[in-house]
């Protein structure tokens, strides 16, 4: 006969633990018939104190806390207890609902108080302070806390975690379970953080067909999402017929004909001349690259004459030396060309010759701009060039609402000149929206190093304008800066030629820039980071939290991103205050990245901020990106990742006085040549490389990367 598993009822009387990942909690629960409080311990998605819990499971001995309740089940209902109504409501679940106006409310109504809240809101305002704005708040937070409770419950199978159903509900509201269970596949295409994966798991489980053409659709166009985030703009069918059947599972034949029904239907289009497959928003934001190259390239140029030699030959006298011919070269070329490219490594005078040549255009009257894709890359412009910079997104006045941008074809930017910096890190959409901006007559410049890593969006823009050959480019080649003896410079084009040139093993003075510390292993590594990190730095005068960054090739393993992040954080910022996201457990203090563009914040895939304040009632968490305090509430708060250690890719765009670069053979699927170089570019005063030779050697002989398949090329042949 089968084990009967014990049962057990009462109210939940408080929360000691919960995981907001997989929903394990463990709390103190009253006994229906009375008695002490017991510990429970099992997932319970969606629970507060104050609830009546119906509970199935074991009873068994913790070697820590003691006699505990194991959950194998459970349900669960409102109270009905004035006790439990008066838990439930001061716990900060209803928005509106503090404790204060928790104890007037159940004073008032009693044990109709919940009751009253669903369906006769209107009588809250016959409690003394709670007018009709304040009622009407605290019935609309009740539903939405309704909703999320009930959502919470149905997806606890799927690992779901909290703050993806807070953003389901604040996307659907009332109509968020009926949207799961008739059309689960809209979540992968409409809510952040909801996937296909997830989608898939949950109309596979409530018996949408295998083969049924919402599953292939979604799945095919989840495929050619995944393309994109590999850098893809578009794909051959074949190659998006390959990557759906191994997502999906089916029959190559059935998805081709799913295929042209997409681009029947317009979800895709097939580009000329080669018929590749691309989202139409990808198509229409390379034909606007397109339109607005060859609308520059034509009709008058808006620059005053400009004598060019002479304006040279002023340059040089204004700047106290005379320029190499390299730089004079790159700065005649930019007077001279309406769409220019300035490209070069660390240390080739791209400094020198903007300065220059802002020095110039202002000497004219000319109206300049001075741009970049990141804020921290266009505060180091403004301070290399002498004149004021802004992120693209300021420049072109993003509007979150619309999802679009002020400065467009209709109203282009009031500027003669535009200089954009770090231009390697422009995707294609950010790219339409430069290129549609900028007035015709109005000349453009796009600086940046081709050999660091390509943009983290889909695209490969700089590549393909100096390929398309409509451009005047000018490559930089000589190493003009040597920084004091600097070695960063050197390495960095060591790296570039392929030369494999390690310092000897240990920790120099401050007057040596770059070292190298091996490690015989991954946890060695990991030892040697958090030693230079907590103990070394500061001993050399550094704030390792906000001078210092880690960069990591790869996310997973011991060497990787995430475990750095753990194990640093205890090391350089322990704190009892703190707030459990997806796993994550966020501190007081925390350094954090954002992991996503949020318009409305002004934040950016890529910004790095520290952790100011953590409301632990309402789960809020406010950071400081910048000296600018930003509020995160519960269903954003996955939007940020610890950032101890970060992604090579991410760093782009950024210098950090310090650089801490660990590279171990176990990192072999990402030792590029290009990644080693962008990672050791990224340190202004010194570099560490940490880890194994046989690594660095292995990073800097692969001078193979992904090649990224794009369209544009193509597009600004056929004009």
């Amino acid at each position: 006969m089968a084990n009967v598993p014990d049962t057990l009822s009462g109210i939940l009387e408080r929360i000691l633990f919960h995981n907001e990942e997989n929903h394990f909690c463990v709390g103190e629960l009253t006994p229906s018939g009375g008695g002490a409080t017991v510990t429970i311990a099992g997932r319970l998605p969606g629970v507060q104190c104050g609830e009546t819990l119906e509970l199935q499971g074991s009873w068994d001995h913790h070697s820590r806390f003691g006699r505990q309740f194991k959950l194998s089940g459970f349900s669960s209902r409102l109270p009905a207890t004035v006790h439990g109504i008066r838990k439930y409501l001061s716990s900060g679940l209803v928005e509106g609902i503090g404790k204060g106006y928790a104890n007037k409310i159940v004073d008032h109504f009693g044990e109709d108080t919940l009751d009253v809240i669903s369906h006769f809101s209107a009588k809250l305002q016959d409690v003394p302070g709670i007018g009709q704005k304040r009622a009407r708040q605290i019935k609309q937070a009740w539903e939405e806390q309704k909703a999320l409770r009930d959502v919470m419950i149905f997806l606890q199978t799927y690992g779901v975690g909290t703050a993806q159903c807070v953003r389901l509900v604040k996307k659907y509201g009332s109509e968020t379970q009926s949207i799961l269970e008739t059309e689960p596949y809209r979540l992968a295409r409409e809510v952040d953080g909801i996937g296909f994966l997830t989608a898939d798991k949950i109309a596979l489980n409530l018996g949408f067909p295998n083969e049924g053409d919402a599953r292939l659709d979604a799945g095919i166009l989840h495929a050619m999402h995944t393309l994109e985030g590999d850098g893809h703009t578009c794909a051959t069918p074949e190659a998006l017929n390959r990557s759906a059947q191994e997502l999906l599972k089916t029959r190559p034949e059935v998805l081709e004909s799913r295929i042209h029904r997409l681009v029947r239907d317009t979800a895709l289009v097939a580009s000329p001349p080669d018929g590749y497959l691309q989202f139409p928003a990808t198509s229409q934001s390379e034909q606007k690259i397109t339109s607005g190259l060859h609308l520059l390239l034509g009709g008058h140029s808006r620059l005053p004459p400009i004598k060019v030699d002479k304006a040279v030959e002023w340059a040089q006298e204004k700047a106290g030396f005379n320029f190499a011919p390299q730089q004079s070269a790159a700065l005649k070329m930019a007077l001279n060309n309406r769409v220019c490219i300035l490209t070069g490594g660390p240390g080739t005078g791209k400094t020198t010759i903007l300065r220059a040549l802002v020095s110039i255009l202002r000497a004219k009257k000319v109206r300049i701009e001075l741009a970049s894709p990141t804020g921290r890359a266009a505060q180091r412009l403004a301070e290399s060039a002498g004149h004021p910079a802004r992120t693209l997104h300021r420049l072109l006045k993003y509007e979150p609402a619309e999802n679009s941008f002020v400065h467009d074809e209709g109203n282009p930017l009031a500027c003669d000149y535009l200089i954009v910096d770090e231009a390697s890190m422009l995707d294609t959409r950010l790219g339409a929206a430069l290129f549609t901006a900028i007035a015709q007559g109005s000349h453009l410049l796009l600086v940046g190093d081709i050999d660091q890593l390509p943009s983290v969006g889909p695209g490969n823009l700089l590549k393909d304008l100096i390929q398309c050959g409509l451009a005047t480019v000018t490559r930089l080649d000589t190493i003009f800066r040597q920084a004091g003896g600097s070695s960063i410079v050197s390495t960095a084009h060591d790296i570039l030629a392929g030369r494999i040139n390690l310092p000897e093993a240990g920790i120099g003075s401050k007057d040596q820039d770059f070292h190298f510390l091996p490690a015989v292993d991954a946890q060695d590594c990991v030892d040697q980071v958090v030693r230079l990190c907590r103990d070394i730095l500061p001993n050399r005068g550094y704030d390792p939290l906000r001078q210092s960054q880690v960069l990591a090739p790869m996310h997973r393993g011991v060497a990787g991103i995430q475990n750095f992040n753990t194990i640093l954080q205890e090391a350089l910022k322990p704190s009892s205050r703190s707030q459990q996201v997806s796993g994550t457990q966020f501190r007081t203090g925390d350094k954090v990245i954002q992991l996503r563009n949020n318009y409305d914040k002004n934040l950016f895939n890529g910004d790095v901020g520290f952790i100011a304040g953590i409301d632990i009632n309402s789960g809020q968490i406010q950071v400081e990106f910048q000296k600018e305090i930003k509020e995160f509430e519960k269903g954003e708060l996955s939007d940020l990742a610890l950032a101890y250690a970060i992604s090579i890719h991410k760093s782009q765009g950024s210098e950090y006085p310090v650089v801490v670069l660990p590279l171990m053979k176990q990192h072999f699927m990402m030792l590029q040549r290009n990644l080693a170089y962008t990672g050791v570019t990224r340190g202004k005063t010194e570099v560490f490389v940490i880890g194994e030779p046989e690594a660095y050697a292995m990073a800097v002989s692969n001078a193979k990367s992904n090649i990224r398949l794009t369209n544009l090329q193509e597009k600004i042949a056929l004009g």
